[in-house]
């Protein structure tokens, strides 16, 4: 296949449908997460749950990046926002993603904050550029996709000598929180039920698909890395159903038009080069998980936000009633909340999995709700 429509196609869906349906044993169930919040946007836009035998289900895990973020690191940056003279530069989505006090970037803007929607880290350090008399904070998120973009505008900020550009970095990483989900081999299933994971795409485009390797060997979870488009992530579900019938626990890559092995080398040893552990991190709806986000390291450390301004790390519970950190462990699902669609919506969001258009509960909300209706 070459082009978008291809991986589009009714009636390859409808032949993988039927795959699917023949694959999956009707004395069993089968309960498969997919981990990347683009997955679980194009399963909610293409209907692709509805496609699918009943006795396979989809779990929808913390691949949002905006999702996962905690309440404590969004009021850390409003906060930094409110700083006289600095200008803080962030993805659009972050904008919107509410505190506790239903505070967000997007009001500490109206009310007077410079707060400057975004593009890429290579436009926060233009704007730094830009405003010499100004400091520029950059408020960078994500996995490991947009990790190496954010290390290129910190090695660039020290190549040009920028005093005035810093980062708050907020870099996590997906495998460990995709142990955390599990818990300690052997000891897993005392949350959320997986049997197997359809593994992320643009992530495993930098990191390969090595390190998912320990949940097959440890864990016994197969691991298929999908594609984005809607025949990527059924025919993944198929070799996912086939490994669990076989009983095999493998690491397969579906996308092997992105994705390699070892990945994208370069951007791991830049990332190397200018980021290091935390020993541990906190994220929305798992807790402090181990080794699980990144900080930037001694040799940059004139760039580090955290250390320029004295951040404070502190823990913020989420809004009374929201259900997002159940639904970030697949434990519940968009319609279990109370509060959505009805006090929550993507116009006033109470919770950030109504954000960002990778949040489960968006994407429910923009697609699969009126399938419910139905």
């Amino acid at each position: 296949m070459k082009y978008v429509d291809e991986f589009r196609d009714r009636a390859a869906a409808a032949g993988l449908a039927a795959a699917i349906a023949r694959e999956a044993d009707p004395a069993r169930e089968y309960a498969l997460m997919e981990f990347c919040g683009g997955h679980t946007h194009a399963i909610f836009r293409h209907g692709i749950q509805g496609m699918l035998s009943p006795n396979v289900r989809l779990v929808h895990g913390p691949g949002c990046p905006v999702c996962v973020l905690p309440g404590g690191r969004i009021e850390a940056a409003v906060a930094l926002a409110g700083i006289p003279g600095v200008i803080l530069c962030t993805y659009g989505d972050m904008l919107r993603v509410p505190t506790a006090n239903r505070g967000s970037l997007l009001k500490a803007k109206a009310a007077g904050a410079d707060v400057r929607m975004v593009y890429s880290s290579a436009d926060a350090v233009r704007i730094a550029r830009d405003n010499p008399g100004r400091e520029v904070v950059f408020f960078a998120i994500g996995f490991e996709t947009t990790t190496p973009p954010t290390a290129v505008a910190i090695r660039e900020a020290s190549r040009l000598g920028l005093k005035n550009f810093s980062v708050f970095c907020n870099h996590v990483l997906t495998p460990a929180a995709m142990g955390a989900i599990l818990g300690p081999p052997g000891q897993e299933g005392k949350g959320v039920r997986i049997d197997g994971f359809v593994g992320p795409a643009h992530v495993s485009t930098v990191i390969g698909s090595r390190p998912y390797e320990p949940f097959a060997l440890d864990y016994r979870k197969p691991v298929v890395i999908a594609g984005f488009e809607p025949l990527d992530v059924m025919q993944a579900i198929l070799m996912l159903l086939r490994q669990l019938n076989q009983g095999r626990a493998e690491v397969e890559n579906e996308f092997t038009r992105a994705v390699t092995r070892d990945g994208n080398r370069k951007a791991q040893a830049l990332m190397a080069e200018i980021f290091e552990l935390r020993p541990d991190f906190e994220w929305r709806g798992l807790g402090r998980v181990p080794d699980s986000g990144l900080r930037i390291g001694e040799r940059y450390a004139a760039w580090d936000a955290e250390r320029r301004f004295g951040v404070e790390e502190r823990a913020v519970p989420d809004q009374k009633g929201c259900e997002c950190a159940a639904i970030l462990r697949g434990q519940k699902r968009p319609r279990e909340c109370n509060l959505f669609g009805t006090a929550c919506t993507p116009e006033s969001p109470l919770g950030a999995c109504m954000v960002s258009s990778e949040g489960a509960c968006a994407a429910h909300y923009a697609y699969g709700r009126w399938r419910d209706v139905a």
